[in-house]
């Protein structure tokens, strides 16, 4: 972990630097209750996707509210972020990470995570694991314990358990497994009331995914959830910028489906030079063009980050147009890609194939927490 510095200044050195005897008294008086964001030229800063802010620890904290109280405290940004991503993590009420979240095609909750540390230039992340609620912390284990980056499915679960992780035998909530029941039956029903083992997997995957819309337009499940993860990126007052990406991936996936969150570039890519972004929504789109790298680098080009996050989200736009797969009855694109941007100069965006009302993205600064709406290609109906 980087070693703290003292922002407080003495009282010589306050001295040699005011300009009237009075000034000097009101500058020392008050440096000692000063937080270290008010005395340095980086400007703390927590960004990530929505569900950052819903979820509340014991305390009434949001995620990012953590988060920014950390980061603030001296306490590693990475630590910061994973902090926060452990909220929903933790949670039976959100279906998109950790415990809860909604399973694959055969009921397994499978998890995926990334992290990386943009002061020690190291990261590290986990695939495909099970039984681990909080498998951010077992990405940090790979980075911090190992030469790896990514470690994956039985491989990765035995890692966490020699490394002191819980493992439990199924994480599905009630919540979660009513819903995959659910998802089941009306897919057998879309089959002529075939049993699911009568069913090929083409079949699956293509009623599969029609049905889960389904119920996500009914209520059932959450939109946003229907691909679902949470990305946190964090700077703090000694410009020190990590991040963190955790998902249970696309709601009842082919067994064996990875998606974006651990790979590096596309579900997260941080420089301490330059920022951080990282990704929620159709990984599969995200990965043919590693957006988180491709937005990073845009930065370096000096753009802003939300110019960078538009910039990805046309190119992923100018790919998919003619594919029938990927287009709605408006000629438009039809899935969500969102990301979550921020610079060295504590600049930020969050962005969206597909936004309008109900589309935001978490922030907490020294204005506090908050949910800001993000801009996007299309507006939602």
């Amino acid at each position: 972990m980087p070693e703290k510095s003292n922002r407080n200044m003495n009282r010589r050195e306050l001295l040699g630097a005011a300009a009237t005897v009075a000034a000097v008294g009101a500058v020392a008086s008050t440096a000692k209750a000063q937080a270290p964001s008010i005395m340095s030229s980086y400007k703390p800063l927590v960004v990530g996707a929505h569900n950052g802010n819903r979820l509340k620890n014991e305390d009434g904290e949001t995620g990012v509210q953590i988060a920014y109280r950390m980061i603030t405290a001296g306490d590693d940004v990475l630590d910061a972020t994973i902090h926060c991503n452990n909220l929903p993590e933790i949670s039976e009420e959100d279906t998109s990470v950790g415990y809860g979240g909604l399973p694959d095609a055969n009921g397994d909750v499978t998890l995926d995570a990334c992290c990386m540390h943009g002061p020690l230039k190291r990261a590290g992340g986990v695939a495909y694991i099970q039984g681990v609620r909080t498998p951010s912390w077992v990405a940090k284990d790979v980075m911090m314990k190992t030469n790896h980056h990514l470690l994956a499915g039985q491989g990765a679960t035995d890692f966490a358990r020699e490394h002191g992780h819980k493992i439990e035998g199924d994480l599905n909530s009630a919540t979660s497994f009513n819903r995959y029941l659910e998802w089941k039956k009306r897919v057998e029903e879309e089959g002529d009331n075939r049993t699911f083992a009568e069913l090929d997997l083409d079949f699956i995957e293509k009623k599969g995914l029609d049905v889960t819309y389904q119920m996500a337009h009914e209520g059932r499940i959450d939109i946003e959830h229907i691909h679902g993860t949470i990305n946190t990126n964090a700077i703090n007052h000694k410009g020190e910028i990590c991040g963190n990406t955790t998902t249970s991936g696309r709601g009842f996936k082919v067994p064996g489906r990875v998606g974006d969150s651990p790979i590096l570039g596309a579900g997260l890519y941080v420089d301490n030079d330059i920022g951080a972004a990282g990704s929620t929504g159709l990984g599969e789109m995200n990965l043919y063009h590693l957006c988180s790298f491709l937005i990073v680098e845009k930065m370096r080009d000096g753009m802003h980050p939300k110019d960078a996050g538009m910039y990805a989200l046309n190119r992923v736009k100018d790919f998919c147009v003619g594919n029938e797969r990927y287009m709605n009855e408006k000629g438009e694109i039809r899935f969500n890609l969102q990301f979550y941007v921020l610079d060295k100069k504590s600049q930020y965006a969050g962005v969206a194939m597909r936004g309008g009302e109900g589309r935001f993205f978490a922030v907490c600064d020294d204005n506090g927490p908050r949910h800001e709406l993000m801009d996007s290609i299309y507006m939602n109906d």
